[in-house]
């Protein structure tokens, strides 16, 4: 159940939250005192209004230490008299003001239906509904500006999952399907390159996500990671006619259900003798071999193995050089590890908008600190799998 009253120390402790916490306190504190200077003067920025009784005059910085470190505000000024945001002052009963803000925020997906009061707990005038809408639209503006950017260049590889939250729909509580895509384009980088929120994995969510992603300018996709999701090995084949590889992780896992504990380690080695292999004729080879060495004692994993031979030695078809990355969806654990994280801090969204915003504003930190790491694929290969040359691909891919 969702603790509403989780402290800021504890959010802390969470770890990688940090710095979005840090950048949420600085974007909501600054808002807010936006917000109040409005209400001071008697009319927005810039706007002409016979009802003004004062107007801006610049900015002072000012750094506001804080538990998640040290914050940069700059403060409005006035032309007539002086402005000083009353939450800094005692910083402490403000800080914790603030950070019930923000977790309210994330409780109720920063709806208007609560905020205004923590507001007025800062010691501010607090804030109306109007204004609190605008607040959520900014960030919905971001967020929407990231989600819907077009994508330039080619894109080989691409890993897709999906993960389930919670929320509420019709009085009802119900499981929705959060669906991440994730890119490597010829440069050998990685970034987030889309997000969707469905009822279900069915095939018609598969392809309208597709499709989006198509519309916006996705191209050159020749191999497609993801667990064994309903509907969507024929959604790749109808949007981008390219190749789907089964993730080998959660394929193992599968496998290894079928043992006892006893015999899975055997499995294991036996298994992964196939994927040792240097091409794909040999994987190929020694996977009808394991099969039939399993028939007699494990006739249904060697029934499993028959049907998903192809699919997950799909990766084989592609450059050595890339296989370890393209072979499992290993490269969106972590980004969907923090997204349940955080999710999980709300428990029950409100609605699926709001799931947008928050999963959309993660992703879109992530792909921030993405962009300032090292190329995360080698260039070596990339031309096999660009749109002037492409690989020898199976030409079906079945299971």
């Amino acid at each position: 159940m969702t603790n509403p009253s989780m402290t800021l120390t504890e959010l802390v402790e969470k770890g990688a939250d940090v710095d979005v916490l840090r950048e949420m306190l600085q974007f909501v504190a600054q808002r807010m005192m936006d917000l109040d200077v409005e209400g001071l003067c008697g009319a927005a920025y810039g706007e002409r209004d016979k009802a003004r009784e004062n107007s801006r005059n610049g900015y002072r910085d000012r750094t506001w230490e804080t538990r998640t470190g040290a914050i940069d505000l700059r403060i409005p000024k006035l032309r007539k008299g002086s402005y000083f945001p009353p939450f800094l002052e005692p910083r402490r009963t403000a800080e914790k003001a603030l950070a019930a803000v923000i977790q309210e925020a994330y409780i109720q997906g920063v709806s208007t239906r609560s905020v205004d009061n923590l507001v007025k707990a800062m010691g501010m005038t607090g804030i109306s509904s109007s204004q609190v809408s605008r607040l959520c639209t900014e960030i919905d503006e971001r967020v929407t500006a990231f989600l819907n950017r077009p994508i330039e260049g080619d894109w080989p590889y691409l890993w897709i999952d999906a993960t389930y939250v919670k929320v509420r729909s019709s009085g009802r509580i119900v499981s929705v399907a959060v669906i991440i895509a994730v890119g490597v384009n010829t440069d050998g980088t990685r970034e987030v390159l889309g997000m969707a929120v469905g009822p279900s994995e069915a095939a018609p969510l598969w392809s309208d996500f597709l499709r989006s992603l198509s519309h916006r300018g996705l191209r050159g996709t020749r191999l497609v990671i993801s667990d064994s999701h309903v509907g969507l090995k024929a959604a790749v084949t109808k949007v981008f006619k390219a190749t789907w590889q089964r993730c080998r992780v959660h394929f193992m896992r599968n496998a290894l259900a079928y043992a006892g504990k006893g015999k899975r380690q055997m499995l294991l080695a036996l298994i992964n003798t196939v994927f040792a292999q240097e091409s794909a004729e040999a994987a190929h080879a020694q996977w009808r071999v394991v099969a039939d060495q399993l028939r007699d004692k494990f006739l249904k994993l060697a029934a499993m193995l028959d049907e998903a031979e192809h699919d997950v030695l799909a990766f084989m078809d592609f450059p050595k050089a890339h296989r370890r990355q393209i072979a499992s969806t290993n490269p969106l654990e972590r980004l969907n590890a923090e997204v349940k994280r955080r999710t999980d801090v709300v428990g029950i969204f409100p609605s699926d908008s709001s799931i947008t915003r928050l999963v959309g504003a993660l992703l879109l930190e992530q792909n921030d600190e993405g962009q300032l790491n090292r190329r995360y694929m080698q260039l070596e290969g990339m031309e096999a799998v660009s749109d002037n040359q492409r690989p020898r691909l199976s030409a079906v891919i079945t299971g």
